[in-house]
């Protein structure tokens, strides 16, 4: 009894504190929509800064699409989607940061990781 009420309490403080994080997401997706669209307004010759908010928008969406699929999943996380988030994290800091040439070379190794990683889940058999 005692264990099956705790459990449904932080059930709910998760489940909770994910819309909240929905929310703040939604709120900073909308932020760069609106600093991408000004770039389009004010055109800029920075396409790194551009890059980097076309991406960082991206990051957004995919963190808010898996809060979405955690609750379509009946409170589960597809372990591929934390996956996509990684290599689009890791690739974005690869864009942003192109002045490191040894460090972009591991984070593309990161990047060989995580998409074998991905490639073992796809191939391993549900249970």
């Amino acid at each position: 009894m005692l264990k099956e009420s705790m459990t449904k309490f932080f059930q709910w403080i998760l489940n909770f504190s994910l819309i909240v994080l929905g929310i703040v997401l939604a709120i900073f997706m909308v932020r760069e929509i609106w600093i991408i669209l000004q770039y389009s307004i004010e055109p800029t010759l920075d396409v790194r800064n551009i890059l980097q908010d076309i991406l960082m928008f991206f990051l957004f969406f995919a963190f808010l699409s898996t809060i979405v699929t955690y609750f379509k999943e009946n409170y589960h996380f597809p372990i591929r989607y934390l996956l996509y988030i990684g290599i689009t994290a890791t690739i974005r800091f690869i864009i942003v940061n192109r002045d490191n040439p040894t460090g972009n070379l591991i984070l593309s190794i990161v990047i060989l990781v995580l998409m074998i990683s991905y490639s073992l889940k796809i191939r391993s058999p549900r249970k």
